[in-house]
């Protein structure tokens, strides 16, 4: 499952999964822990110039491969430009809500025009081929494809945008650009995982399968019956908008928790295990020939409660 990144040279990723650029998903531990498993991770956003500039000090220190998020305004620009010529990333990813709009590609652009042979700029999201065409025509090299559909954004339900993810992949995997098309929002196994690639995904972004971990941001919550928990929100939660800027705009994701999951290393690499079980079962040994194999099938409810482990519904036992 080896791959290549646009002007990242020299090196070769293993794992074609991302972290997603959230505040309680990944900073410099979870860039750390990616890359050494062999994929990556992108810094969010929500941080100060300063504090976003430390963690890019630690990365380059230690050799590490990942990437900062920024957003469309002139600040970002900024932002972008000392963390580029100040040799400290290599991967800058263009992080709006909608990134089928002016805004969005006056940014790819802006990064393309004066870097775009040094860095690999990633942009997103979008729905659609015509969204996915556009960053790429703008000059991003990869094209975050999903919107509305990660477990705790309700853009969906609060403006009446969205397509289901696989969907999109599906569209949007019929591009004759050359950008990398990266699955996010929806995935939650690694079954999910291995559906999107098949649909035309060169890699995934995950967001909650990654979270709650021992590298993700914030602290560990113990309750009064021993369970351990961690926050996890969206970036368009009121407590995320409250967090970044004191103020909310349009709240298009919700503030949970998720129980604690430990070492994120054992997460991964149980992920890369079930990627490549998957990948057997259609007798593919890389994505490209999965992708060339793998077949389609509707699935009924009643089929899709048969997928599920269902030895519970008929007898009490130990489960594993």
């Amino acid at each position: 499952m080896a791959y290549e990144l646009e002007n990242i040279e020299g090196h070769i990723f293993r794992l074609p999964v991302v972290s997603s650029p959230m505040d309680t998903v990944t900073e410099f531990e979870t860039a750390k822990q990616m890359f050494e498993s062999g994929g990556f991770g992108i810094v969010h956003r929500y941080l100060s110039e300063i504090e976003q500039k430390n963690i890019s000090l630690k990365c380059a220190e230690q050799g590490i491969i990942a990437g900062f998020a920024v957003g469309t305004g002139s600040q970002d620009r900024e932002r972008a430009r000392f963390l580029i010529e100040d040799g400290l990333a290599e991967i800058i990813c263009v992080d709006v809500a909608h990134g089928h709009h002016i805004a969005a590609a006056e940014m790819v652009s802006f990064l393309s025009k004066n870097w775009g042979d040094q860095i690999h700029i990633m942009a997103g999201n979008v729905a659609t081929l015509e969204g996915f065409n556009f960053l790429a025509d703008a000059g991003a090299h990869s094209v975050r494809v999903g919107i509305g559909g990660g477990s705790i954004c309700s853009t969906r339900i609060q403006t009446g945008h969205g397509c289901p993810t696989l969907q999109s992949v599906i569209d949007c995997a019929k591009s004759d650009r050359d950008a990398l098309l990266i699955a996010d929002g929806g995935i939650r196994t690694a079954g999910d995982i291995v559906k999107a690639l098949g649909a035309g995904a060169d890699l995934v972004m995950l967001g909650s399968m990654l979270a709650g971990t021992d590298c993700s941001p914030g602290d560990i919550i113990e309750h009064d019956n021993g369970e351990k928990c961690m926050e996890y929100r969206g970036m368009a939660s009121r407590r995320a908008q409250t967090a970044w800027r004191g103020k909310v705009a349009s709240k298009e994701g919700v503030a949970s928790h998720i129980p604690y999951k430990g070492e994120l290393e054992a997460v991964i690499a149980d992920i890369q295990d079930r990627l490549r079980s998957g990948l057997s079962y259609s007798g593919a040994r890389s994505i490209e020939q999965f992708q060339n194999t793998a077949l389609f099938i509707m699935q009924t409810s009643a089929g899709w409660r048969e997928s599920n482990t269902h030895i519970s519904s008929l007898a009490k036992g130990v489960r594993d």
